[in-house]
């Protein structure tokens, strides 16, 4: 069965998923290693959400809210008091309405922005740490990777990468009011990671010529001429020759010592953990932006309006897909077993390797018809009726099927 424990900035305060977010690269794994009954765990800490998916067994007593201690637990140790925190706001969900909130965050409609373009990045750098630290399964690794799909299918039909609706360009939004020419403002990127990269074309879209780079890495000045900047080796030199500095890198934090004069000056904070101490905002001269004051700004549901349908469309098929998988494995269990007698009889007259290549394929050509179907039955809510006709016409009980030796749903048409 399939868990998701998630909270965001719509329950939970900004400074409580600031500091869980610098423990959550240990919580899966804990999970896994603290619980037998988990099966599999991804964590997502993203700028504005911190969700832990799991895959639990089925049926465990308590269900829900078993899975969800254990995650709160896992959690009490790093992150304390915060623990109780997101004990009191977090939203435990399950079953198919995982399935429909991981397509509706990767696909930027649960973000502050809606149609965000880097949280399905993000979504898919957690399958990959999950499956580096071994902590995925195979449930969660179909449902992830199905959630790419449903994100591409949502932007390729609504366009809403072409909104360009990131956070940097909705900080930019709100700092234009403050910019009569952005030719001649100096503008400072602090980082040099991908965030950076989109953060420039957001600039350049406005007119803005003169940006620069610092990084506490040493990989500005490859980043500066990748991009066309100017590179800055010392950051508070480069904070005293900037208007406007943006941070977006997960290795510095920005504190009022770094603050050289009292020069009026804005400053973005597009970081979870943050990038720039609160104490920044207390420096003569500094209006501090963060990711709170621009999430109240962010709502754009309009930007929303008919997605929400697609992403539950492509959630149901793939539920639907779901439910219909014991019936369609036990269907081509069916026609596996009677493909592998009429090999048998082939090879002991000596048949050659053709004949099998062409009974392999219309096995796979007579499988493929009742399979759609299947699917087709379980989405309108009538599966039982596919499985009774099933155990009508081949005798094949879905609940007796023994599908072991099977190479999964489309190994027939694969041999």
């Amino acid at each position: 069965m399939l868990f998701c424990l998630t909270a965001n900035h719509r329950n939970t305060e900004f400074d409580v998923l600031d500091r869980i977010s610098r423990v959550a690269d240990a919580t899966a794994g804990d999970l896994t290693e603290t619980h037998s009954f988990v099966r599999g765990a991804i964590v997502l800490a993203t700028c504005n959400r911190f969700e832990a998916y799991l895959e639990i067994d089925e049926p465990l007593t308590g269900g829900a809210a078993v899975a969800r201690e254990a995650v709160l637990d896992v959690l009490n140790g790093p992150a304390g008091a915060d623990a109780d925190a997101l004990r009191a706001s977090a939203v435990s969900l399950t079953g198919d309405e995982v399935v429909r909130h991981l397509f509706a965050v990767s696909s930027g409609l649960e973000s502050m922005v809606v149609g965000e373009e880097e949280i399905s990045g993000q979504v898919q750098r957690a399958l990959v740490a999950a499956r580096r630290a071994g902590t995925t399964s195979t449930e969660l690794e179909r449902v992830f990777q199905r959630a790419a799909h449903a994100t591409r299918a949502v932007r390729a039909r609504a366009d809403v990468a072409a909104a360009g609706r990131s956070l940097a360009r909705i900080a930019l939004d709100l700092a234009d009011s403050r910019v009569t020419d952005w030719a001649t403002v100096p503008v400072l990127l602090v980082g040099t990671g991908q965030y950076a990269a989109t953060t420039i074309a957001a600039l350049r879209s406005r007119g803005a010529e003169d940006i620069r780079v610092y990084s506490s890495t040493g990989r500005a000045e490859r980043f500066a001429a990748k991009y066309g900047i100017r590179a800055e080796r010392d950051l508070r030199e480069a904070i005293g020759g900037a208007d406007i500095v943006m941070t977006c890198t997960a290795r510095y934090t920005v504190t009022p010592d770094d603050v050289p004069d009292t020069r009026r000056r804005l400053i973005i904070d597009l970081g979870l953990p943050r990038n720039v101490e609160p104490a920044v905002a207390d420096v003569e001269g500094v209006e501090l932006l963060d990711l709170e004051l621009i999430g109240r700004h962010a709502a754009l549901p309009e930007l929303g309006a008919g997605l929400h349908e697609m992403v539950g469309t492509a959630a149901a098929t793939f539920n639907a897909e779901q439910a219909a998988a014991p019936a369609v494995v036990a269907l081509r269990a069916h026609i596996q077993a009677a493909l592998d007698s009429e090999i048998g009889r082939v090879r002991a007259r000596g048949g050659d390797a053709a004949i099998e290549s062409a009974l392999r394929h219309l096995a796979g050509v007579l499988s493929h018809g009742p399979s759609v179907r299947a699917r087709e039955f379980a989405s309108e809510g009538r599966l039982g009726e596919f499985e009774d006709a099933l155990e009508t016409v081949f005798g094949v009980s879905v609940e007796r099927a023994d599908v072991r030796g099977l190479r999964g749903l489309d190994g027939l048409a694969a041999g």
